[in-house]
């Protein structure tokens, strides 16, 4: 199996419903032309053989086949006899900035911009360096969340976060529909002061997985820490990033 259809496997497990009134190839074809469009897979990367798609997504060869004359009839591949057939389409990324300085309500601005999506969200007992960060015992619970944010459909950023000040009420639907700084507030938790570090990480497989990217890849990662008004740590967030479709942005001024 190529890194392709290794891509497609874990990106797009069960995307494709049977009991769609959608035709199935035409569910393959959309889920391939996003994925082109999209950069996932890249200008002159295999595709995956009529065999691979009909083995993976479980549907007949004349399904795949039928997806892949689409693609063909746009364009978007190319079929080189004896080889096989090739993504023939360049994506330019749409790159989401962000402010490296200013405001929080600049990173709540981005959070109306895109899309969450929450994949766990638990109250737990931390382990010893949260705990020790925050300041609390090892046996006191936190609010631990995992999500992914997508723009425009594509998942750009893998956020674990653990977080002092949550009501126990708090519902997934909440957090995926209202920015999680001001949930907060509503929490009576505010936010006087942020810390955050900024390096360079290799895609462990949880994030590689929910990003659609093959592990190892490199990811820009944060760590930010964030502060009440008591001086207290309420918040640690671990956000890696994908560099495709996100970047920070910083302006400086000369005094």
């Amino acid at each position: 199996m190529d890194a392709a259809l290794t891509l497609l496997s874990k990106y797009h497990h069960g995307v494709l419903d049977p009991g769609s009134p959608t035709p199935l190839y035409h569910q393959l074809y959309s889920m391939l032309r996003d994925c082109i469009l999209g950069g996932v897979l890249e200008d002159g990367s295999r595709m995956p053989s009529e065999k691979e798609l009909s083995t993976t997504f479980k549907v007949s060869r004349i399904t795949a086949r039928r997806a892949l004359d689409d693609l063909a009839a746009e364009n978007l591949v190319a079929r080189q006899r004896g080889r096989g057939t090739f993504v023939n389409y360049h994506y330019h990324p749409e790159l989401l900035n962000a402010p490296l300085t200013g405001a929080l309500e600049s990173l709540e601005h981005m959070g109306r911009e895109t899309k969450i999506k929450v994949l766990s969200l638990r109250f737990i007992r931390p382990p010893a360096n949260i705990a020790d960060e925050f300041g609390i015992s090892d046996e006191q619970p936190l609010c631990h969340m995992v999500r992914i944010r997508s723009n425009r459909d594509l998942p750009f950023a893998y956020y674990e976060s653990w977080t002092l000040g949550f009501d126990r009420s708090i519902r997934k639907q909440s957090l995926e529909k209202s920015p999680r700084l001001e949930l907060l507030r509503k929490s009576g938790v505010k936010i006087a002061r942020a810390e955050q570090t900024l390096s360079a990480e290799a895609a462990f497989p949880p994030a590689a997985g929910a990003l659609g990217i093959m592990p190892g890849k490199p990811l820009l990662k944060l760590i930010r820490r964030s502060f009440g008004e008591d001086g207290k740590q309420v918040d640690h967030l671990n956000a890696v990033y994908n560099p495709d479709r996100f970047q920070y942005r910083m302006s400086l001024t000369l005094k």
